[in-house]
């Protein structure tokens, strides 16, 4: 198919388009080439979309991160079943190969009302919600193979950081030791061509786990003491949080430690960041951090740190549910000192939060557990 300079919607001056950006028009391209092909050869149009199920998922023992296998699912135009998500994933291509040609960016939820409209003669919607066109664009990313930052599409930032460092971002320098109280808001899309770290002392990074932890650590300039980036995620980590931690990592050489709580989202949270997620499987190499370790909260904490029965959180039947699933994921199976740890908190019965640290100290936590967990190699891995 020929193929058109980048340029404006309203036809100004054409975009100055990346390295990057011309290597994922390429693909898009090809896609588009592809079922061209199979149209002008008389063939049914299809496309194969690599498999994102958990049947398609293994777990890379020499890498240490979870990877998608070669399964792929067909979607053909003239199959009833597949017709809508066939169409679905090209006008989810067409509409970043928009973006992309015009130099601009937009929201997750940006793109869904920008492609949404009802089908012209029926009352059929392109994207019955968001959540529709959401997996679809995952579905994009996997048969690509790029990152939907890539294909200019941001999702809201949730996550902040302090310490050591200053970033170019976007052209502008971010000293991140004077961001006040709020910290660095690290943006979803923190690709090198958006993000570029200009200097950094800091010598590891301490990521935790909620903005309420963050923020102590933060106010008692812990970063400053200790010479350090703190992050936190919002809970479970954003891809731009994760993709972030990744490049710090890898390109600064940076130790990543995890403060999460004691209880099975908390282990979950240290599996994603370390191994990568099942349902992203394709993007672990890009975000996994292998060499994670988490410091706390542990099961054994209640005894070493002498807390009140006051912060004890019974355990409930999901969690019991959910603590044996992670017992049973391959990277921590062969594991003891995992199997132990899961093993305390089932026998013990409940879970612990960080801030339950809170009711020995106010800055307990920064004062004495962390340092203590830094300065022993008391983690976990």
């Amino acid at each position: 198919m020929a193929k058109k300079p980048a340029s404006s919607k309203s036809g100004g001056a054409p975009v100055n388009v990346s390295v990057k950006d011309k290597k994922t028009l390429t693909s898009l391209r090809r896609v588009a080439d592809d079922v061209a092909t199979c149209a002008d050869s008389g063939r049914a149009p299809h496309l194969d979309v690599p498999s994102r199920s958990l049947s398609n998922v293994r777990f890379n023992k020499t890498k240490r991160f979870l990877e998608m296998g070669g399964g792929t699912n067909r979607r053909e135009l003239f199959n009833l079943s597949q017709a809508k998500s066939y169409m679905q994933t090209l006008l989810i291509s067409s509409g970043c190969k928009r973006l992309i040609e015009q130099g601009k960016t937009t929201s997750l939820r940006g793109l869904y009302y920008m492609l949404k409209h009802t089908i012209e003669g029926t009352k059929e919607e392109t994207f019955e919600d968001q959540e529709d066109s959401d997996s679809v664009i995952e579905d994009v990313e996997v048969t690509l193979d790029s990152l939907r930052e890539e294909m200019h599409l941001y999702a809201s930032n949730r996550g902040n950081l302090v310490g050591p460092i200053t970033f170019i971002d976007n052209g502008d320098t971010i000293d991140c030791t004077r961001m006040g109280s709020a910290g660095y808001s690290i943006p979803s899309i923190c690709e090198p061509d958006v993000i570029q770290f200009k200097d950094c002392k800091a010598d590891f990074i301490l990521h935790v786990e909620k903005d309420t932890v963050w923020r102590r650590f933060a106010e008692d300039k812990f970063w400053k003491k200790h010479n350090c980036i703190v992050s936190h995620g919002g809970g479970q980590p954003p891809r731009g949080v994760r993709r972030l931690l990744h490049r710090l990592h890898n390109e600064l050489k940076l130790p990543v430690y995890c403060l999460l709580d004691n209880d099975p989202w908390g282990y979950y949270i240290y599996s994603v960041l370390k191994q990568g997620s099942i349902n992203l499987a394709f993007e672990s190499v890009r975000m996994g951090i292998p060499e994670a370790k988490y410091i706390g909260l542990r099961s054994k904490d209640f005894d070493r740190c002498k807390l009140s029965n006051s912060v004890k959180i019974n355990l409930n039947d999901q969690d019991i549910k959910r603590a044996k699933q992670i017992a049973e994921y391959p990277w921590f199976k062969d594991k003891k000192p995992w199997q132990k740890e899961i093993q305390t908190m089932l026998g013990q019965g409940f879970k612990l939060e960080v801030e339950s640290l809170i009711s020995k100290d106010i800055s307990y936590v920064t004062e004495e557990y962390v340092p203590a967990r830094l300065q022993d190699k008391d983690w976990l891995d």
